[in-house]
C-alpha cells in the first residue's frame, strides 16, 4: 500500500490508503477508529470471557471470518484458500462468512464444520438469488443473506460481476429473500443508515451487517460513526448487528464492540497470513487479534462481551 498526508486530524500525518485519495472511505474509517480512545477501568477488573451466541449457537469470539469472494482463484499449487479459512474458522470456533462463490464451492466450504454464512450478490435476475438460497441451506448454511450495497458500478450503472448483471434491492426484493430462507436467519449486508437498517427491520431481516464493502461509496460515513445510531434504532427488534471496516486489530474490534456491534468481522487483518500459510496463517492471526480483544476488556473491566459499552470510549 502506498501513504499519503492525511486530510483528517489525528496523532498520524501518514496512514496506510488503498488508492490515496482523499475520497476512500477506508482512510476515513481508518482515521475515525484511531480518533477514538479508551479509559481505563482496572479496579476489580478480571481475566475476560470471550464467548459469544450468535443465532443460537456459541462462538468462542465475537471475531469473525469475513465474507472474501473468488480466493480460490489465487491458491498456488493447488491451495484453496476459501477452505482454508473456513478449516480455521472451525478450528477456532468462531462465525465464517463467504461471499460470491459457485454453490459447489460453499458446500465444500461448509463440510469443513465452519458455521458458515452465505452472501449472495444482489443479481438482476432474481431467480440466481433464490436457487443460491435453496443452495445454502442444502449445504448446511447456518444464515444466508445479501449484499444490499454492491450495485452500483463506478459509472453509476448497474455493476457486472463475472459477467452476471446486478439490480436494484427494494424492500419487497428484501421480504421475498427472507421469507424464502425460512428457519434460516436472513442479513442484509452493507447497511450504512439508519434508514437502510429499519427498512430491513420491516422486512424481516436477523441481522443486519453495518458495512461500506470497503469503500465502495466515495466519502462512506465510517461504519463505527453510524453504528451506535443504528443499535438505538433497532433495540428491542432482537436483530444482530454485524460490523467491518478497518478492523486491523482486536484493539479495533473492542470498540466495534463498545460501540454497538454484537460480532465483528475482519477481513484484510487475516488476508496476508491466509495466503501465505493458509490455515496457519489465519489462526495466528487470530489467536493475536483474540489476545488483544481480551487485554483490552480487562483493562476496561469488561469481564464478558456483553458489558462491553459505548461509555468506555472518548472521541478525540
Amino acid at each position: 500500500m502506498s501513504e499519503v498526508k492525511s486530510p483528517w486530524p489525528g496523532p498520524k500525518g501518514l496512514i496506510p490508503v488503498t488508492d490515496g485519495s482523499a475520497a476512500d472511505a477506508n482512510v476515513i474509517a481508518r482515521r475515525y477508529m484511531d480518533s477514538l480512545l479508551v479509559e481505563m477501568r482496572v479496579i476489580d477488573a478480571v481475566e475476560a470471557d470471550l464467548s459469544t451466541e450468535i443465532f443460537g449457537r456459541k462462538f468462542a469470539s465475537p471475531i469473525m471470518m469475513p465474507a472474501f469472494s473468488h480466493l480460490n482463484h489465487v491458491g498456488q499449487n493447488g491451495r484453496k484458500p476459501m477452505v482454508e479459512y473456513a478449516e480455521a474458522a472451525a478450528e477456532l470456533n468462531v462465525m465464517n462468512w463467504a461471499g460470491m462463490e459457485t454453490d459447489e464451492t460453499f458446500a465444500e466450504i461448509c463440510s469443513t464444520g465452519a458455521a458458515s454464512v452465505r452472501i449472495i450478490k444482489p443479481f438482476k435476475d432474481h431467480s440466481l438469488i433464490e436457487e443460491q438460497i435453496e443452495a445454502a441451506r442444502k449445504a448446511g448454511a447456518i444464515a444466508v443473506g445479501v449484499d444490499i450495497d454492491h450495485v452500483f458500478g463506478k459509472n453509476g450503472k448497474y455493476d457486472v460481476v463475472d459477467g452476471l448483471e446486478l439490480g436494484p434491492v427494494t424492500l419487497a426484493d428484501l421480504q421475498h429473500y427472507a421469507s424464502l430462507a425460512g428457519d434460516l436467519p436472513f442479513v442484509a449486508k452493507g447497511v450504512l443508515s439508519v434508514q437502510d437498517a429499519l427498512k430491513c427491520k420491516d422486512a424481516g431481516c436477523a441481522g443486519v451487517f453495518v458495512s461500506h464493502h470497503h469503500g465502495r461509496l466515495a466519502y462512506g460515513i465510517p461504519p463505527l460513526a453510524v453504528l451506535p445510531e443504528i443499535k438505538e434504532a433497532l433495540a428491542g427488534s432482537g436483530m444482530k448487528i454485524f460490523a467491518d471496516g478497518h478492523m486491523d486489530s482486536g484493539y479495533d474490534v473492542f470498540k466495534a464492540l463498545a460501540l454497538g456491534a454484537d460480532a465483528v468481522s475482519v477481513g484484510r487483518a487475516i488476508l496476508p497470513g491466509l495466503l501465505k500459510e493458509g490455515k496457519e496463517g489465519v489462526e495466528k492471526q487470530l489467536r493475536l487479534m483474540n489476545h488483544q480483544l481480551a487485554e483490552m476488556m480487562g483493562y476496561t473491566g469488561c469481564a464478558e462481551v456483553a458489558s462491553i459499552t459505548k461509555d468506555v470510549l472518548h472521541r478525540y
